[in-house]
């Protein structure tokens, strides 16, 4: 395979650095570089359905959660990483798009749960088949058997590192 970008930094660090195990570089400098160009593809997929990123993730996030689509906004936060007060405003704002309404918790008086509205899921689900498109031709190189591989080392890699592993 011909030598990229990074294997010429790691070369030149290499050379400069000889001492200097710069291994990790050869990992990370990649998974950056396709970091940066999933960022855009998913840029460019949701403002093909003019949504941002934070919009995506909360009604792709209610769209997961299964009939009939709704989620407290306590798991809206869980789900998206978010602090309560961001959610309300996302909330809020995704009220106004006509995508999301609130209806009372029957089982909190106090609660409300944000339930997708057919509006919210045509333009999520349309959302979501253009990003696995621009997915698709990012892993479009590897085997599906490689992809397997990839995505069990990028678990095994990530595992220390997520709150909910199990």
């Amino acid at each position: 395979m011909a030598a990229d970008d990074v294997d010429r930094i790691v070369s030149a660090w290499r050379r400069e650095r000889p001492g200097l195990d710069v291994a990790p570089l050869e990992v990370f400098s990649r998974v950056s570089r396709l970091a940066r160009r999933l960022d855009r593809a998913r840029g460019t997929a949701f403002a093909e359905h003019g949504l941002d990123g934070w919009e995506f993730d909360v009604l792709s996030a209610l769209r997961r959660a299964g009939t009939p689509y709704e989620l407290s906004p306590g798991q809206l936060v869980t789900e998206t990483l978010v602090t309560s007060g961001t959610m309300t405003n996302r909330v809020d704002r995704l009220a106004a798009r006509g995508y999301v309404e609130r209806h009372p918790d029957p089982t909190d008086r106090r609660g409300v749960l944000v339930r997708l509205t057919p509006t919210g899921m045509d333009v999520v689900d349309a959302a979501l088949a253009d990003l696995l498109a621009h997915e698709h031709q990012l892993l479009a190189e590897l085997s599906g058997t490689e992809r397997d591989d990839l995505a069990a080392l990028l678990r095994r890699l990530l595992h220390p590192f997520e709150t909910d592993a199990g």
